[in-house]
């Protein structure tokens, strides 16, 4: 009896044990001194946290339900470490906050999350969004286009190589589709060649009040098409960008950076990105040219190029060098950003140490 009963506590204590949330505490710190010239707030040098990648501090972690059913979430929160403030006043976990299940037939997750665009752009831009050469320079990878909040996300298993994911992002307004944004992307994999293809809609209209009347404006549609060939050593990267309607394409730097006539958003755009990754020596190379082709009235066309490398100190810690130009032409406002800041002028460096744990 006695053994019966140590058997089933046993069994039970596994049990149990099997069952605790796994958590894990991740995070990125990254300090760099960067330097801005060409626009009326440059020149400038200063130090900037996460100009290659965002500062960051995160707790994820999954539970075994069984079945093959499992839960997992993650809460994330920038920071910036020159100050020691958090990247957005007035929150918490900013950056993603989200809770879900996964199974055999793929993973929901509900909370504020990274759009399918966003992500399927990140993963081709050899400087991943980040440092002087991000294709934030040039791409609309800024706003409710990078993440956003009250949003039910779905990402199916690969099979033969496809995969997929959706997300909704509900405007929670009186009016059901004001205010809210959706998208999704498909994707193939075969050995080196990666494909992908991904959809942003947001709707910007503006509820009626009291004192002011119901505003209509025109869908921000997104549409990227990517591409990455991965060679012995080096990796080819491509990108093009379809931007049409309010907002589909709003400026990194709203705040007319080269004075004269304020710069206007695109309404109806494309944009295109080739670029390389390639390991050399202890770390990697990283370049990219891009342009900016506006089919508006105004045509504020832009050419972009930038180069980087990333010196591996170890597996966590590395130094690096990056640097961007970008040539406007009819007025254009675009100016050399980083993964944190959007920049004041059209030429741009960075010098830093990245540390992730």
């Amino acid at each position: 009896m006695k053994k019966a009963a140590a058997l089933i506590i046993g069994l039970a204590t596994g049990a149990a044990a099997q069952a605790q949330t796994q958590v894990q505490i991740y995070g990125i710190v990254d300090a760099a001194i960067v330097g801005e010239h060409g626009g009326v707030a440059s020149p400038s040098t200063k130090i900037t946290s996460g100009a290659a990648s965002a500062s960051r501090i995160g707790f994820r972690g999954t539970e075994d339900l069984g079945n093959g059913l499992s839960a997992f979430f993650t809460l994330e929160n920038g920071t910036k470490i020159d100050t020691g403030e958090v990247d957005a006043a007035g929150t918490i976990f900013n950056r993603q906050a989200f809770v879900g299940l996964k199974g055999n037939a793929g993973q929901v997750a509900l909370g504020r999350q990274y759009t399918p665009w966003h992500t399927a752009l990140a993963a081709v831009d050899p400087f991943g969004t980040g440092y002087a050469g991000t294709s934030k320079n040039l791409f609309p990878d800024n706003g409710t286009n990078v993440r956003t909040s009250n949003t039910i996300t779905y990402k199916s298993p690969a099979k033969y190589g496809f995969d997929g994911e959706l997300a909704y992002a509900f405007g929670e307004q009186p009016d059901a589709s004001t205010g809210r944004q959706f998208g999704g992307a498909i994707g193939y994999a075969n050995g080196p060649l990666v494909l992908r293809a991904a959809y942003n809609s947001k709707n910007t209209d503006v509820t009626a009040t009291a004192s002011a009347p119901f505003v209509s404006r025109s869908l921000g549609r997104n549409t990227l098409l990517t591409a990455a060939w991965q060679l012995q050593m080096v990796s080819l990267r491509f990108a093009y960008g379809i931007d049409k309607g309010f907002n589909a394409a709003t400026l990194g730097n709203a705040n007319n950076p080269y004075g004269g006539v304020k710069p206007t958003p695109s309404t109806d755009g494309r944009s295109v990105l080739l670029g390389i990754s390639a390991a050399i020596g202890p770390g990697t190379l990283m370049a990219s040219v891009m342009h900016k082709d506006d089919r508006t009235s105004f045509d504020q066309d832009a050419n972009s190029w930038g180069i980087g490398y990333l010196y591996g100190l170890s597996k966590r810690t590395g130094l690096y060098a990056a640097y961007a130009h970008i040539n406007n032409k009819n007025g254009a406002g675009y100016t050399v950003a980083n993964n944190t800041e959007s920049g004041t002028g059209n030429t741009g460096y960075n010098l830093g140490i990245r540390h992730s744990f």
